[in-house]
């Protein structure tokens, strides 16, 4: 179980990084103090039941990543 937790927690780091670095790039104000309080530990999207469906479609490179989700930046404040 410490190798999967670690993976896991791997994994949210990387998509947590992504996640604020778009945020930043697309200008909208985050509180960096808020950042410090982000947990890679987060296991509600995490599918730990043994069902698990492979999409074959899905073919990421070496250094690729899956899309984050789309934000509407418009429902933000641009930073100044």
């Amino acid at each position: 179980m410490t190798l999967l937790t670690a993976a896991i927690s791997l994994w949210n780091t990387v998509y947590i990084e992504r996640a604020v670095d778009s945020l930043r790039r697309k200008g909208i104000a985050i509180n960096e103090q808020l950042i410090t309080h982000l947990s890679p530990l987060g296991w509600e999207h995490i599918n730990l039941s043994g069902d698990y469906v492979w999409r074959t479609n899905l073919k990421l490179g070496q250094g690729k990543y899956r899309a984050l989700r789309s934000v509407n930046s418009s429902l933000y404040k641009k930073q100044a």
